[in-house]
């Protein structure tokens, strides 16, 4: 989850009702994606590529077990997209899988169904990854592996785990001073905000983006951003930025942000798992640990991702698709193989415990997002992604904290209405 797109992909996908595709390039329509066979007996499942070539093995078991044809079908990019076009035109799959936070983007395009799982199997899998896949009080996937962000850092020049944010600038400095680092952080910014990896200090801070409702979901009535907290949140982002501490920078960027770090230029990196196989591959010495909030402040709180398989509600072999998803992803083995594809902390905690003790990192991210909160899947996170990331891009450029950040506030609001 390098770059969140989630909000112009949400916004795009709501167009998408009785029309063919957003945008006009070739690749972005249904067209030319797979289309799933209306046979009886056929399961159809749409992943991208790396999940896909871990699925087809376990799809061809489950079909040999049940007497059917399952076929895997790989979607490299706009996946979401896609697979609202062809919900729409009648010939998509029976299960994709995808982000947890396409949830409220599905159902409000009708195009998942709710998943019959059993206490027993969701006591098997982690609650923060149940609660990530509840909406309006149904469960709407199945996860199976969880992403949050945490602090890397390079141990040769960092040895402790900074307790603070001021703790960390302030060894940073040092660093620099002694010509060891050119840079204090690395946390991806670029001239049009990341909200995303921005969230841990502006929760830190204070800030939020939706409040919470007596049942624990999210209320888009309750917009935080151009409220005091998010105004005190902003003027700490600015402290941090550019006229101030030099900490945040438009200059670190998605495309950078990680090899800045495994060049050695700085000592600390904001980012998630997807980070540590560059890491690795610069034979870096590096550990794990919680991004730090401000001293005095709230703990930083990231994002939980979550992984996915849905049922779609307009597939061909429904019943099929909810036994595959139900009793078949919620197996070890599969969630091991998925994770072998591209390691994350598996949501299931058999599959957790059987792979952890091959793989230090996995209880590091586990712990680094233990108090993570599931990212908003509502329909109005489209909203936020945007202003949100460009008042602060502003802010961090030296802008002034409170008229950016209220009217940015103003800006989400006047979508959501």
């Amino acid at each position: 989850m390098r770059i969140r797109t989630a909000g112009v992909i949400a916004v795009c996908a709501v167009a998408l009702v009785g029309t063919a595709a957003c945008g006009s390039s070739k690749d972005e329509t249904a067209s030319d994606a797979p289309s799933a066979a209306a046979a009886t007996g056929e399961l159809v499942i749409w992943a991208d590529d790396k999940r896909s070539a871990a699925l087809k093995p376990f799809a061809e078991k489950f079909g040999t077990e049940n007497g059917v044809t399952v076929k895997v079908q790989a979607i490299s990019k706009d996946q979401q997209t896609t697979f609202l076009t062809a919900s729409q035109q009648g010939s998509g799959p029976d299960v994709v899988v995808g982000a947890h936070d396409w949830i409220g983007n599905l159902v409000q395009n009708g195009a998942i169904d709710p998943v019959q799982l059993s206490d027993e199997q969701k006591n098997g899998i982690a609650a923060n990854a149940i609660k990530a896949v509840t909406f309006n009080g149904q469960t709407y996937g199945v996860p199976y592996a969880t992403e949050n962000l945490g602090l890397i850092r390079n141990t040769e020049l960092a040895p402790e785990a900074p307790a603070t944010v001021e703790a960390l600038v302030a060894s940073a400095k040092k660093l620099k001073a002694d010509k060891k680092v050119s840079e204090l952080l690395c946390l991806q910014v670029g001239q049009n905000g990341d909200a995303y990896h921005a969230y841990p200090f502006y929760s830190s801070a204070g800030g939020y983006l939706f409040g919470t409702n007596a049942a624990g979901d999210y209320d888009a009535k309750d917009l935080g951003v151009g409220k005091p907290e998010s105004v005190e949140a902003f003027k700490k982002l600015s402290a941090l930025g550019e006229k101030g501490d030099g900490a945040l920078k438009r200059s670190i960027t998605p495309e950078n942000s990680i090899a800045t770090f495994t060049s050695k230029k700085c000592a600390y990196l904001v980012s998630g798992p997807w980070a540590v196989t560059d890491v690795k591959k610069a034979n870096l010495k590096y550990d794990i640990s919680a991004v730090p909030g401000f001293e005095g402040g709230k703990e930083a709180t990231p994002f939980l991702g979550v992984q996915t398989f849905y049922v779609a509600a307009k597939g061909k072999n429904k019943a099929l698709a909810q036994e595959f998803v139900t009793n078949y992803v919620t197996t070890p083995e599969l969630a091991v193989a998925l994770y072998n594809a591209e390691p994350r902390p598996p949501a299931l905690t058999a599959a957790l415990d059987q792979v952890k003790g091959a793989d230090a990192d996995l209880q590091k991210w586990v712990d680094a997002g233990k108090n993570a909160v599931p990212l908003p899947a509502i329909p109005e996170m489209a909203a936020i992604w945007d202003p949100f990331g460009k008042a602060e891009a502003a802010v961090i450029g030296g802008a002034d904290a409170e008229k950016t950040v209220t009217a940015a506030g103003t800006t989400i609001s006047g979508s959501i209405k």
